[in-house]
């Protein structure tokens, strides 16, 4: 069964102040305790007893840790402070619906994961295509060919942080123009 709800701007606009809330409270936080705090909620969260799509949406942040941890990856700062934007609504367990009431205590998680999500999309996009090449690279036979190997895996890397920027911008300004809420 398939459900679907439309957010109206004053909803988007109570997720946004909620959000706002969660960034206040880890203003001063370095990123590996933000980082450290999403870890904890997952494994500290019902998330097993969540319905279906909550547990789906929720356990993107596993990819999204993965993603900010990932060395070679390299995700520029602009970029990294949205997904950490994220996982301090996540991990805060006193967001819009606190986190221990049973069934829907982590929809309005799933619901600000889905919203951030859509924006960090070309983002999620760049990493998935970047880890694809990396896995496909083949093994160097020496330190010359390791060098090369990174080499090029940088130059890839390079070249979607600046696909997925273009993207970024690409939407926004259609956003814009569209009228449509950022």
């Amino acid at each position: 069964m398939k459900i679907t709800f439309e957010l109206e701007p004053g909803d988007i606009e109570r997720f946004h102040e909620a959000l706002a809330r969660a960034e206040r409270r880890v203003a001063c936080a370095e990123e590996c305790d933000i980082v450290a705090a999403a870890r904890h909620a997952l494994e500290t969260l019902p998330i097993a007893c969540a319905p279906g799509y909550i547990r789906k949406t929720l356990l993107s942040v596993v990819q999204l840790i993965e993603m900010l941890e990932d060395e070679a990856w390299s995700l520029p700062q602009v970029e990294r402070a949205e997904l950490l934007r994220l996982l301090a609504y996540f991990s805060d367990p006193e967001d819009m619906i606190p986190d221990d009431v049973a069934v829907i205590g982590l929809l309005d998680d799933a619901i600000m994961l889905e919203l951030l999500l859509q924006r960090s999309r070309h983002v999620l996009d760049a990493y998935a295509e970047f880890r694809g090449v990396r896995d496909s690279q083949p093994a160097a036979a020496d330190a010359a060919g390791r060098i090369g190997l990174a080499r090029e895996l940088a130059g890839h890397r390079d070249r979607l942080h600046e696909r997925m920027r273009q993207r970024a911008v690409r939407d926004a300004v259609d956003d814009a123009t569209s009228g449509a809420p950022a």
